[in-house]
């Protein structure tokens, strides 16, 4: 039966059974009683073959390939059955007893010969199934032909980070890493139907490289049975072996990062980007301590950074020195160290990273930054324009629909228009507010307020109470420091999604909490809603997204944008936005503000 699906129960008194065990029931008894029947017409009217018996093997039969102990009991019954009827009309025909008791006999006899094989059968499944499902090698079934894949166990679907289901859907081709490795499977299953030990690459879910063992063999009726082993680690092995010191010399001559390899406290080895980096020759770098080149006010600071060099794993942290380039320059290098093995004794290899070129970049994409949010907010003015005389002339047309002549029809099209134009407006509005917030430019406006009358502000300004069954539990003594209004907007956004994505009858909750000693305001929104999946946690906070866009954006027509906003305002007063949530079950968003300070960097 089809996966998470379960068979009817039929319930007989205070007994139940599946409604196919009942059917299969039916059918015995029915088939018997015919059997039954027709051998009390055939001895009464006289007509006796070897046809009359032969019928009762058709219950039999169908009884043992059901249940192999059923199949005797049935047996058993149709042998006694048939054997009374003979016996009232043949006695005292000895002859006849003796055939009739004999071919009684051949009921029990076929039924346990069936009864026996069949389990034989079913063992050998379920022994086929243990070792299939159970192997600790990946196990895949696939087609001779096509290369569908039949079946698969946990261990193959696991190997590649797939779900068993998924596997089966697919073509065993189109698991491989690249058509070079296909065209080499083709061609050697197309030479041997039977093969051990082919090495090829498959591609996990993610698009990764994962090196396979292969053996297979035909088990019949065009189907191939194929073991496959994760040999990945040790071709990866094998290749960071082999290619060692062509990835040592690209690692440190290739890099444009500058490497040094430190022996004795002296430089070994400078790549070119060192060379580059300070302007010296390699010949006048190679046989220094590296001391030479750093700024004389970083060098006890330097120095004390080295005294780490002597452990077996990387420093923990870079460490920013300044270097003195052979033209007087000074160049900032953030410094990160291994331990590595050069010409077969212990070294440090050290990778430089221009911290002058990072900075550079750094601006570069501020300013591509400030570019793209000049971009989004003349955009966003551009098309807030003519949304004002829209906004105006719907708003007019509908206050005086019967003098301008507008009808019921026409009425409820231009509500419509005017809630579509409204959710345009506050879109463009969530946008100019978000790239606001980006650019570093906005200012909060603190003070200290109370939390419930605030609280009961926002209820009554989005008419939360028509919509939802509201509960509310916040001390009127309780005080917040923040800008009100933004906060405001934070509380107003975070209810809207409660109330949005909630399923009716809606239950909102709004709770304060904060233990005795807590330096922090904990004010929790509760909704009875959708849920969210945890993996999604992160990305419901970042512009434009929402916890399922592929379903929620359709069904309620909105951008993502409240809860990044939201986020953003909460982090300037020093806060934070937590998530909880179970997926159709509900989800609780909590704020998280300072009692005391308040943060005022965007």
């Amino acid at each position: 039966m089809a996966s998470g699906m379960k068979e009817t129960e039929v319930w007989i008194g205070p007994h139940g059974t599946q409604k196919t065990d009942l059917i299969r029931l039916v059918i015995i008894l029915s088939l018997t009683i015919l059997c039954i029947a027709t051998s009390v017409v055939s001895f009464s009217s006289g007509i006796l073959g070897i046809i009359t018996s032969q019928l009762f093997f058709i219950p039999i039969i169908y009884a043992a390939s059901v249940s192999p102990k059923k199949g005797v009991y049935v047996a058993t019954a149709c042998a006694f059955a048939y054997q009374t009827i003979g016996y009232f009309y043949s006695y005292p025909d000895s002859v006849a007893l003796v055939s009739i008791t004999a071919e009684a006999i051949l009921f029990i006899v076929i039924a346990a010969i069936i009864a026996y094989f069949i389990e034989r059968i079913h063992a050998g499944e379920l022994k086929y199934r243990t070792v299939f499902e159970n192997s600790q090698l990946g196990i895949i079934l696939f087609d001779a032909a096509d290369f569908s894949i039949k079946q698969s166990n946990e261990k193959f679907a696991t190997m590649l980070n797939y779900t068993v289901d998924e596997v089966v859907a697919k073509s065993l081709l189109d698991i491989f890493l690249s058509p070079r490795e296909k065209s080499r499977f083709l061609e050697r299953i197309g030479k041997e139907m039977t093969t051990a030990d082919f090495e090829t690459r498959f591609a996990a879910k993610d698009g990764s490289s994962c090196w396979v063992n292969l053996s297979w063999g035909q088990i019949g009726d065009g189907t191939v049975s194929c073991s496959v082993v994760n040999i990945n680690a040790r071709k990866l092995a094998e290749k960071l072996n082999n290619d060692n010191m062509m990835k040592y010399r690209q690692l440190t001559e290739g890099s444009p990062t500058s490497i040094l390899i430190i022996q004795n406290g002296y430089i070994r080895f400078a790549n070119p980007s060192f060379v580059a980096f300070v302007g010296y020759s390699p010949a006048e770098i190679t046989g220094k301590s590296l001391t030479a080149f750093i700024e004389p006010g970083d060098l006890d600071a330097f120095n004390e950074f080295s005294a780490k060099w002597v452990q077996k794993f990387p420093t923990k942290y870079a460490k920013e020195f300044r270097f003195l380039t052979k033209t007087g320059e000074t160049r900032v290098g953030s410094l990160f160290t291994n331990q590595v093995v050069h010409m077969g004794n212990p070294a440090t290899l050290i990778n430089i990273v221009d911290i002058t070129e990072k900075q550079r970049l750094e601006d570069q994409i501020h300013k591509d930054n400030e570019r793209r949010r000049g971009v989004i907010v003349t955009v966003a003015h551009e098309l807030r324009t003519p949304l004002q005389p829209i906004l105006g002339y719907l708003n007019l047309l509908l206050s005086d629909a019967e003098g301008f002549g507008i009808k019921e029809d026409t009425k409820k099209i231009l509500e419509r228009c005017l809630v579509s134009v409204d959710r345009e407006r506050q879109i463009i509005n969530q946008m100019l507010d978000l790239s606001v917030l980006e650019s570093g430019k906005f200012h909060l406006t603190p003070s200290t307020f109370p939390l419930a009358p605030l609280v009961r502000k926002v209820l009554d300004a989005g008419g939360y109470a028509t919509k939802a069954e509201l509960t509310v539990d916040i001390e009127d003594s309780i005080q917040v420091i923040g800008d009100k209004d933004r906060l405001f907007s934070v509380l107003d956004a975070l209810l809207s999604n409660a109330v949005n994505f909630s399923k009716p009858p809606r239950k909102i909750g709004i709770f304060y909490r904060s233990p005795v000693g807590d330096r922090q305001h904990h004010i929790s929104i509760r909704d009875n809603g959708v849920g969210i999946p945890q993996d999604q946690f992160s990305s419901i906070f970042e512009p434009f997204q929402l916890a399922d866009g592929t379903v929620l954006s359709r069904k309620y027509e909105r951008l993502g944008l409240s809860l990044s906003i939201a986020r953003r305002i909460v982090q300037m007063h020093g806060g934070s936005i937590s998530v909880e949530s179970v997926v159709n079950a509900g989800s609780t968003f909590t704020i998280h503000l300072p009692k005391e300070e308040i943060h005022h960097d965007a």
